[in-house]
């Protein structure tokens, strides 16, 4: 594809790679599509919690691929750790050229102090007891399964798929609630510690707003998801912008089949990740 639009910052988050609910097809489309300088993969990009052996498709193992592939090409690859991609957090500080692994980030974007975090970090369910809050996602994954049957039966009558898990949230007062308080409370500790803008991931529900703050006003954005909004945020030319798969009209049209075809198998990208880690850890 001879044009590709030229993205200052792309952020990504939650795409949950190795469960059955991950868009990776539309997510390599969207990815072949754009140019980005720096991309910021905000937390849950693999879903170890949720991982299995048995379901790793050769487009899931193609996005790493693809990520590998931009720090190859002199981009600047951040992974901020989640909470359903944790166990990757002792490796942080881990670093080589156009690659690091933290649990935060920080940028100056057009004048403005940006922080970049997960955003588990508040979730009390998570603090205080994380056995539900995997149960509740073993929940959510049901859910997600029974969803892409009834899309199948939806599609094949000729009528518009619908997300099961987004007319949950938002039809219960308490997911609502929580939604709110999450937003909030980023807000807070961000403009605590002096930044504008705060970026987060973790609660699925993109956004682009402004929050209030104890000490006034803050920029609180949330990049989505790849299982439900196929989301991301784009930074350019002093901007940020959400970005929805399904408005899109050209990186759908993007064909990606032969790339599965040649796609590395399991085997010889986990050996090259793992010499990588071994290689910081020793």
């Amino acid at each position: 594809m001879e044009f590709k639009r030229k993205i200052e910052v792309l952020v990504l988050s939650d795409i949950h790679l190795g469960t059955f609910g991950c868009h990776a097809d539309e997510l390599l489309k969207y990815l072949k599509s754009i140019d980005p300088e720096t991309i910021i993969l905000n937390g849950d990009i693999i879903d170890i919690w949720n991982f299995k052996k048995k379901y790793w498709p050769k487009s899931h193992m193609l996005v790493l691929k693809k990520f590998l592939s931009m720090v190859a090409k002199g981009k600047q690859v951040i992974y901020i750790t989640g909470n359903h991609d944790e166990t990757i957090r002792k490796f942080a500080g881990f670093e080589v050229p156009g690659f690091k692994v933290v649990n935060k980030y920080s940028l100056r974007l057009n004048g403005s102090e940006t922080l970049f975090f997960h955003g588990d970090i508040f979730d009390v369910v998570m603090e205080q007891a994380k056995w539900l809050a995997k149960l509740g996602a073993v929940g959510y994954d049901l859910i997600i399964w029974l969803n892409h049957i009834v899309n199948n039966w939806l599609r094949f009558l000729g009528k518009q798929p619908i997300s099961m898990s987004k007319k949950i949230k938002n039809s219960v007062k308490s997911a609502v609630k929580f939604i709110n308080d999450f937003e909030k409370v980023c807000g807070d500790l961000a403009s605590q510690n002096g930044y504008d803008t705060v970026v987060c991931g973790h609660i699925h529900q993109p956004a682009i707003k402004k929050v209030k703050t104890d000490k006034g006003t803050i920029n609180y954005l949330n990049s989505g998801d790849w299982i439900e909004n196929l989301s991301a945020l784009e930074y350019s030319k002093g901007e940020w912008t959400l970005y929805h798969y399904n408005d899109d009209t050209i990186a759908p049209a993007i064909p990606i089949d032969a790339d599965i075809n040649s796609a590395l198998n399991n085997k010889e990208l986990f050996s090259i990740l793992q010499q990588q880690f071994y290689n910081h850890a020793s």
